[in-house]
């Protein structure tokens, strides 16, 4: 993680770890399995946004520096990085 990384991600992560806590105190309780779906996409969607967050911060920062560096090795590594992150998510 870049060192300035927002704190407010940390902040999200432990939420999520907290949330999924819950979902296995669910599963465990036996609870409608339509509640713990719910709680699941809830799940899913903060994640989301916590991704969101560390491609923000990868292109403010590490992408930038880059750019600004004008080190054609490193853009080409950086913009790279970025496509290989996308196929192998692509559905």
């Amino acid at each position: 993680m870049h060192q300035s990384q927002p704190k407010s991600v940390v902040t999200r992560l432990k939420r999520i770890e907290g949330q999924v806590r819950g979902v296995a105190g669910m599963v465990e309780g036996g609870r409608y399995c339509m509640d713990i779906l719910t709680q699941v996409q809830a799940i899913k969607a903060a994640l989301g946004k916590v991704e969101d967050e560390l491609l923000k911060n990868h292109a403010a920062h590490c992408v930038e520096e880059a750019i600004r560096d004008g080190d054609a090795e490193s853009q080409r590594q950086k913009f790279s990085e970025l496509v290989d992150l996308f196929g192998k998510y692509r559905s």
